[in-house]
């Protein structure tokens, strides 16, 4: 049952490609509404900013993207141009209130039905963004990942989680070294010819070079690659402090099963990525320092509503907060190099 729901997992966040929904040559606004409908199809989530244009609620706004989703897939050719997707968005949403398709349009930059010309795109995000609403503004976003489902395993503490990017994904099967790739093609072959022994060593060549082989929707392994991400911006109690247990089981409960968004900003020196984690548009980190499981990190992120956050937390006494004196982790690991932990 279980093996089941997570090759449904899979399939859902894996079915559609970028390249579906932003075709080669087209314009940055039609690119933008690929990707976001693409979001969609991920998270279920609609872009932040676009009720400040429209009218309708984000229920209302979420079946819009359903309808576009489509739309976008039965189109022939698939847009390219700004006029293409205006008029493939009018007839979407032919029957929903003017203000919400005119505010649509604007949000993207895209003609309005009269005629008019496109005012500037309110919404355009890139692929790998530069500034996130949430990212610290000193720090451009190097890389974005869409994961596959998380699993219980994946969460170390309450602030590193381990996840798995479909090597089909953009920017992934370009760096695949040719031995893992011919690796996994034996390894598939082996475990149709139940030659188990041979796939296991198979198996550990892939593993040991940062990749697993996981089942997409079809019962077929894909192969994905090995991302340790460390969240920016936080610092949670290490496993043997008070509330350590407790940080790890709070962000096992916000991943666990969901497909990620993470936005990456640096390396840091045990090779983790450091970003920003969203599980189905919920910015994780906020709801650790909310919830009271970890710190605000100012020594390496200093983006104000961190703070803000922790404060909350601590203002309501929740989780760590509950203590008199909380230790800071990084106080906690700075003893424990000294033997005074």
């Amino acid at each position: 049952m279980g093996n089941s729901i997570y090759r449904f997992l899979c399939g859902v966040c894996s079915d559609l490609s970028d390249a579906a929904f932003t075709p080669h040559g087209a314009h940055d606004s039609v690119a933008a509404l690929g990707r976001d409908i693409l979001n969609f199809q991920r998270t279920k989530q609609v872009p932040e900013g676009l009720s400040r244009h429209v009218v309708s609620s984000q229920n209302a706004q979420a079946n819009w993207y359903k309808k576009l989703q489509v739309a976008w897939k039965k189109a022939r050719p698939t847009p390219t141009t700004p006029e293409d997707a205006a008029q493939l968005v009018v007839l979407t949403l032919k029957n929903h209130q003017k203000a919400d398709v005119e505010g649509f349009l604007a949000f993207y930059g895209l003609p309005h039905p009269n005629g008019a010309a496109p005012s500037a795109p309110a919404h355009a995000p890139a692929p790998a963004p530069s500034a996130h609403p949430t990212a610290p503004t000193h720090k451009p976003v190097k890389a974005e990942l869409h994961t596959l489902p998380v699993d219980a395993k994946a969460v170390a503490d309450g602030d590193t989680v381990t996840v798995y990017v479909d090597v089909s994904e953009r920017g992934e099967s370009g760096s695949v070294p040719a031995d893992i790739k011919k690796a996994a093609e034996e390894r598939t072959k082996a475990r149709a010819a139940r030659n188990y022994p041979k796939a296991d060593a198979l198996q550990k060549t892939i593993a040991d070079a940062g990749y697993r082989q996981v089942p997409n929707a079809k019962g077929q392994e894909v192969l994905a690659r090995k991302y340790r991400i460390r969240l920016s911006g936080i610092d949670a109690p290490e496993s043997a402090m008070p509330y350590g247990k407790e940080a790890k089981e709070a962000l096992l409960k916000l991943v666990e099963g969901k497909c990620l968004t993470v936005h990456v900003y640096d390396t840091d020196r045990y090779g983790r990525s450091v970003g920003d984690l969203h599980a189905g548009g919920v910015f994780v980190q906020e709801q650790m320092l909310k919830k009271g499981f970890a710190w605000h990190y100012a020594a390496y992120d200093k983006r104000p509503e961190l703070a803000k956050w922790q404060s909350q937390a601590q203002a309501a006494r929740k989780g760590l907060w509950a203590s008199k004196k909380p230790q800071e982790p990084w106080e906690y690991r700075k003893a424990k190099r000294n033997g005074n932990a």
